[in-house]
């Protein structure tokens, strides 16, 4: 085998494991995550109680 087989080769047994690694640190929350009598606040990225009054 040449070196560019095996970079290849190393490059492509590789990038499933970087696929699943970018999933795993993208975790954005959204409106419609957020548990019943929360909501979402957009300034800290997460749910919030909703606060009645």
């Amino acid at each position: 085998m040449t070196i560019k087989t095996l970079l290849v080769a190393a490059a492509l047994s590789v990038a499933p494991a970087l696929a699943l690694a970018e999933c795993q640190w993208k975790h954005d929350t959204t409106a419609s995550q957020c548990a019943e009598g929360q909501i979402f606040d957009a300034t800290k990225g997460t749910c919030i109680e909703q606060v009645t009054g």
